[in-house]
């Protein structure tokens, strides 16, 4: 991983001794990218600014990077997986001068064109200057894994790695783009399909769009773009199913291979699922000395995640750091604002905090830790999230409809009363002339995974991993693989992408049951978010209110927030928060007022101040009850008794029931579940074991979920445990 930035003129003058020190000053905001060695190029009318991470070659990859003749300038972030390969198919008089992956790049661009990235595998944002054509050359990998920002009017263009880099030259606009983020259908969590294009939350700020070279011509501005990559929409009818399995765990096998290649130390976040246990798993040999770290919280000791997490490494001999979230933890509102300034985006929220928080221990733990491999990006293209949007095939393909519906409705409001409550007797082809057809509903899913990993997926992956300087690699986002999967035909999409059967079969031979057939586990959603949701609420309250009030006056908060519902909110969330998801969402809110305020006065990233890093639970394998998580397990032998000020009450009609703190209600139960059988039971004197017995809870799943969801009211404080 590396920090690049640039300067150019567009009106065939030359830059002034002046742009050295905003390129100096470019350099310095991007330190954290790449804390082993900077450098700083001008001439004529380009300057350029390069920060070095040391993954590959450490002693021979310095940039920018020349050509042979001295045409071609380069510096790029990121890593080009089959360099050698890609060298090996240069001419035969081309010689590489130094051990870079990316220095292959300057001779495929003089071979090939704009065509040079055709064959490419890997992650990367590059910027090339053509000094024989005086050109602009930009690109990033096909899934935006690495940024580029660039703010541009008649004269310049600036270029960097992180937005906040551009605000060093003051011809950026320092406003937040409230029209522009409100319109995002992914910040506002909308049931619709997400038809981009990516935001980029800030006034002036564009990007380079992923798969995609611009090309502009330095003599008067004129710009090209040139896309290089798409999803493919033609499905492979050939193969059958057991074809598709083999060349799925083929192709990760690959990619799993590729990302483990480097000359310093690797890391591995280890969920306890399939997606960062396969990458575990299939790093062979490379496991060897390699670490892996969970985040151990409330949420994930409910969850199973730090359980599975912690014997998939022993089975597979490895170190496993279960880094403690205790269960009161909260950052301040200044390490929030901290954070959000790192990250750049107003999607910030406790997924982000707490791999920003891995990151920060796995590198202070592991000094020589350059990289970490994770196991995102899996579940977007092999059928992940079908479960969370059905019972089964069917049921999701119809949810499908409902998401594109509200897409296509949002491109003709004046149609929408139509279909605003109950059935609507219109036909949807009235929209747009398209038909529901499901082959065009998984596709424009597809499509719409593809823009929302963009958005949000790569961009925090890319920023809590820079934070600490560690590059993330992800080997679920190859090409290969992903094409692989959007072909397979419909008749073979309910075998094949219904509970990510295509993956878990391509692994059977490699991992154990347990994990391979292991259900998903979202990282903080579902079971255990409470506990995320009761640090969100904390964290608003903190110090009067502190993170809220500067929000609500930040530059233009007073014309899109409504200050008075929003603190009205917060009366209403109290402490005492459930899982309801419009506290994430106030966050959010929140968040682009924070962002409003930061970038009208951008503050210094190192000015601003960090947390003390972690703990994990030691060698010596601290207890969770030490760690301040209470009890990981409810051993049968254990007493519930109510907290003081609970009670546990029903409506008139006995239909449901409900769990009272001080007036306010916690916990609605439905009649007649196993878990409510057991609270009415609750005595301050029965051990669990009795009270299980002789109940509607007989069976072990039964029981199990009684038991999740006591452990629930545990953390939540609203049962005491006595052991």
């Amino acid at each position: 991983m590396c920090g690049i930035a640039g300067i150019a003129r567009l009106d065939r003058r030359e830059l002034g001794a002046e742009t050295d020190a905003v390129l100096d000053q470019l350099a310095d905001i991007l330190d954290h990218r790449g804390p082993d060695e900077r450098e700083v190029f001008r001439d004529g009318g380009v300057g350029l600014a390069f920060t070095r991470l040391a993954l590959v070659n450490p002693e021979d990859g310095s940039q920018p990077l020349f050509s042979d003749d001295g045409s071609l300038v380069l510096v790029a972030n990121g890593e080009v997986y089959n360099h050698r390969e890609l060298a090996s198919s240069l001419p035969g008089g081309v010689k590489l001068s130094t051990g870079s992956d990316c220095e292959v790049l300057l001779y495929l661009y003089r071979e090939y064109g704009l065509d040079f990235l055709r064959d490419v595998r890997g992650m990367f944002a590059l910027i090339l200057w053509d000094r024989v054509e005086n050109k602009l050359v930009l690109a990033r990998d096909r899934f935006g894994i690495k940024p580029l920002y660039y703010h541009r009017d008649r004269e310049r263009i600036v270029l960097s790695s992180e937005i906040k880099g551009l605000f060093a030259d003051g011809s950026t606009p320092r406003r937040f783009d409230w029209e522009q983020a409100l319109a995002s259908p992914l910040l506002a969590a909308a049931g619709t399909f997400n038809d981009g294009p990516v935001t980029t939350w800030f006034e002036g700020v564009e990007q380079v769009p992923a798969a995609t070279i611009l090309r502009i011509d330095l003599q008067d501005g004129r710009t090209s773009e040139h896309r290089y990559w798409e999803l493919p929409t033609e499905a492979d009818e050939s193969a059958d199913a057991e074809d598709f399995i083999r060349q799925y765990g083929e192709l990760l096998q690959d990619s799993v291979r590729e990302c483990v290649t480097a000359d310093t130390e690797l890391g591995l976040f280890l969920s306890g699922g399939i997606d960062s246990s396969a990458v575990l798993a299939l790093a062979g040999d490379k496991r060897e000395g390699m670490h892996t770290f969970t985040a151990l919280t409330g949420g994930t000791l409910d969850n199973g995640d730090a359980e599975n997490a912690a014997w998939i490494a022993r089975e597979l001999g490895v170190p496993n750091h279960q880094v403690v979230f205790p269960r009161d933890h909260t950052p301040t509102p200044e390490e929030w604002l901290r954070l959000l300034w790192l990250t750049e985006t107003p999607m910030c929220g406790p997924e982000v905090y707490y791999k920003h928080e891995l990151h920060r221990y796995a590198r202070e733990a592991r000094p020589g830790l350059r990289g970490m491999l994770l196991g995102a990006a899996s579940d977007e293209f092999n059928g992940g999230y079908a479960g969370e949007l059905g019972e089964d095939w069917e049921s999701f393909t119809q949810s499908l409809a409902l998401m594109d519906r509200g897409t296509r409705i949002g491109r003709r409001p004046q149609l929408r009363h139509w279909w605003a409550e109950g059935p609507s007797f219109i036909s949807p082809k009235a929209l747009d002339g398209l038909d529901s057809d499901n082959d065009r509903l998984y596709r424009a899913y597809l499509r719409s995974e593809y823009l929302q990993i963009q958005q949000y997926n790569v961009w925090h992956e890319d920023r809590t991993a820079a934070g600490s300087g560690v590059e993330a690699r992800v080997p679920f986002l190859d090409h290969r693989l992903v094409e692989l999967s959007a072909r397979i035909p419909e008749r073979l999409r309910p075998e094949l992408l219904w509970n990510k059967r295509i993956l878990r079969e391509a692994l059977r031979p490699h991992l154990p049951q347990r994990i391979a057939e292991r259900p998903k586990i979202p990282f903080f959603y579902g079971s255990g978010t409470h506990h995320a949701y009761r640090m969100l609420a904390r964290l608003m309250s903190a110090d009067s209110h502190a993170l809220v009030e500067r929000a609500l006056a930040a530059p233009g908060a007073t014309d899109y927030i409504d200050a008075d519902r929003v603190r009205a909110q917060l009366v209403e969330i109290g402490e005492r928060v459930g899982d309801a998801p419009s506290v994430e969402m106030l966050m959010r809110v929140l968040n682009m007022g924070l962002l409003a305020d930061l970038v009208s006065t951008p503050p210094r990233l190192e000015d601003t101040p960090a947390a003390p890093v972690l703990r994990d639970l030691g060698p010596d394998g601290v207890s969770h009850s030490e760690a301040d998580l209470g009890p990981r397990q409810l051993d049968g032998g254990g007493v519930p008794e109510f907290a003081e000020g609970l009670l546990l009450l029903t409506d008139p009609a006995g239909s449901d029931w409900y769990l009272l703190k001080d007036g306010e209600i916690e916990f609605v139960l439905q009649a007649e579940t196993p878990t409510l059988e057991v609270l009415r039971s609750v005595d301050g004197k029965s051990t669990l074991a009795e009270l299980l017995s002789g109940r509607d809870v007989a069976d072990e799943e039964k029981a199990e979920e009684v038991r999740t969801d006591l452990r629930s009211l545990v953390h939540l404080g609203l049962l005491v445990w006595t052991e």
